[in-house]
């Protein structure tokens, strides 16, 4: 997994052989590294939620053909905002980064790009991110505009609070009521409780992810879950996968239409969890950010057969 033998400059913890590294003019690749373009799992994990609220509002309402638009616009808008949040996210965090292992060789820490460049980035990849969203109708666009202020938020939520997966939770997950409301222009029950379960997701795979820096976060004093569930987490992240399958459970019920295909995903959903869980030992770095990458492939299965409940 170690990136820096392939490339001097590239992020410790990348993929090795990513694209960005691999392909991408040098004079981009900071700026890429800077949106975590060469880590793409952060995009999937703000995307799947979206073709969540897709799915849910097909079986809600029927399949119509601007949902192919709402698709599309979703991981365009995926890819840019993910990119805005984590240059944001970098920003704030350059000190703290700079302290880390795993995170010093970034952009910022690293003077690969300047505080003015990050700033400069960040508003670009807004204006991308607002053009998208001024394309899925009023509503849509108000849900938007509300979830600049958990974006907003969320880096400093560790230096407060325990729980700051709650506060990516919330922000991360609010994609599935977006597109419920490209799709419908409102927001149903179905979509608002999709929105829990997703939290309730969000704190079970980014507290796999913060036992990776548990022991440097106590040195520099960041909360986060894995520091506060401890040798306990495998127990409570049960809880919180058992949270996440009810509280999407319900939120299928209440869309009405094709049910057993989209339990059917959430079957399959839930197997994965479970697979993950058998396989987490807190105390195993890169197992944890090998299972946190694969919580991809859990959102992808539901994903899959909710757009077949819609569409069928």
């Amino acid at each position: 997994m170690q990136n820096q033998t392939e490339r001097p400059d590239a992020v410790f913890d990348a993929p090795r052989g990513n694209w960005v590294d691999r392909h991408a003019p040098a004079a981009w690749r900071p700026w890429l590294r800077l949106s975590r373009a060469d880590r793409p799992i952060g995009t999937w994990l703000l995307l799947l939620p979206c073709w969540w609220g897709i799915g849910l509002a097909m079986m809600a309402h029927g399949p119509r053909l601007f949902d192919l638009w709402i698709a599309l616009a979703c991981a365009i808008g995926a890819f840019v905002m993910r990119g805005a949040g984590c240059t944001w996210n970098d920003i704030t965090d350059r000190k703290i980064d700079a302290q880390v292992a795993r995170t010093r060789s970034r952009p910022l820490p690293s003077g690969q790009i300047s505080l003015r460049g990050a700033y400069l980035w960040l508003i670009a990849q807004g204006l991308l991110g607002l053009v998208i969203l001024l394309t899925l109708g009023t509503t849509a666009i108000w849900m938007g505009v509300l979830s600049l202020a958990l974006v907003a938020i969320y880096p400093f939520a560790k230096r407060f609070t325990w729980w700051p997966q709650i506060f990516l939770g919330l922000a991360f997950n609010w994609g599935v009521m977006l597109a419920y409301a490209a799709h419908a222009d409102r927001v149903d029950m179905a979509a608002f409780i999709a929105w829990l379960g997703g939290i309730s997701w969000t704190i079970f795979y980014d507290t796999i992810y913060a036992h990776q820096d548990a022991e440097d976060d106590a040195l520099i004093g960041v909360k986060s879950t894995a520091r506060l569930f401890g040798d306990n987490s495998p127990r409570i992240l049960a809880g919180f996968a058992v949270l996440t399958v009810v509280l999407l459970a319900v939120a299928i019920s209440l869309s009405g239409r094709n049910l057993l295909i989209a339990f059917a995903g959430l079957a399959g959903f839930a197997a994965h969890l479970m697979w993950q869980l058998r396989l987490f030992k807190p105390d195993q770095g890169d197992t944890c950010l090998r299972l946190f990458r694969s919580n991809r492939d859990a959102g992808l299965i539901l994903g899959l057969f909710l757009a077949i409940a819609g569409l069928a």
